[in-house]
């Protein structure tokens, strides 16, 4: 098993006497039954995201670990946007396409995450333009907790999703289906498509998790909102989901990130920072 978290924070002045403190941890585990952990990720603000590698051992590793240092070099030279998010993913492909490992036509990696993007204001005083922005390619999954209420953002491209969205299979019927863990969409050596993308406001108190398939076939939501509602602290939530993963299981390798928001004026009150 890894070590415990650590969480790191970050304050981000959005102008006009507003602040918040984004602060995060995450963690991956090959888990009970692999032998290589084909997963990888990234937390560095202002970016946090999930990859889950596939086409064997060595390909998946590669596919993971080159799509994370891509956009790792993309947060590094600043300025983070989608078309920037898109060029490290068209150098991951290159990676992956070129390496002797990774010819398969099932090589790849899922792609899912979020990002803050904050565009100062051209008038001094006034505020930032700022948002969350997530991002999906496969079935990994943002979640996004507000309000005491839990929602998962992002939406699988699995053929079982496909299917349950045609009304062609129920939840219940998705569970244990022999396509489970077919994927629509990856980071590969096919044909690319870009990203789905959603926007979000800056909230006080927003919490998003972040995590692969291997955390959310041991834990429902519910038990994924329950160790959220338990552990305040990003690093504590992350390690209370790893280790409960593992006892459910831990079939697969799993990933998980945890980012808190918080205004920095704690009298202030929850709600919106920037709509």
């Amino acid at each position: 098993m890894t070590d415990a978290s650590t969480a790191t924070s970050q304050e981000v002045d959005l102008g006009a006497g507003d602040r918040i403190t984004v602060t995060w941890a995450g963690r991956t585990d090959i888990g009970r039954r692999r032998d290589s952990n084909q997963d990888s990720f990234l937390a560095e603000f202002p970016l946090f995201v999930v990859a889950d590698g596939m086409g064997g051992h060595a390909g998946g590793e590669v596919a993971s670990r080159r799509t994370v240092a891509r956009l790792h070099a993309a947060v590094k030279a600043g300025a983070l946007s989608a078309s920037a998010i898109e060029q490290a993913i068209d150098k991951a492909v290159g990676d992956i396409r070129d390496h002797p490992e990774t010819t398969d036509e099932g090589t790849g990696t899922t792609l899912t995450g979020v990002y803050l993007d904050v565009q100062a204001s051209a008038d001094e005083g006034e505020k930032a333009t700022a948002r969350w922005v997530s991002m999906n390619i496969g079935d990994s999954r943002v979640y996004l907790q507000r309000d005491q209420a839990m929602t998962q953002v992002t939406t699988d491209h699995s053929v079982v999703q496909e299917l349950m969205a045609a009304g062609r299979l129920s939840p219940e019927e998705a569970e244990g289906h022999p396509y489970a863990n077919v994927i629509t969409r990856a980071v590969g050596v096919s044909e690319q498509a870009p990203p789905d993308y959603r926007e979000f406001a800056v909230h006080d108190g927003d919490r998003f998790v972040i995590c692969s398939d291997g955390l959310t076939k041991e834990l429902t939501d519910y038990g994924i909102q329950h160790f959220l509602n338990e552990n305040a602290d990003p690093a504590a939530a992350v390690d209370a989901m790893m280790t409960a993963a593992l006892e459910n299981g831990g079939r697969d390798n799993v990933t998980v990130i945890v980012v808190n928001v918080a205004r920095v004026d704690e009298s202030s009150p929850a709600g919106p920072v920037l709509d």
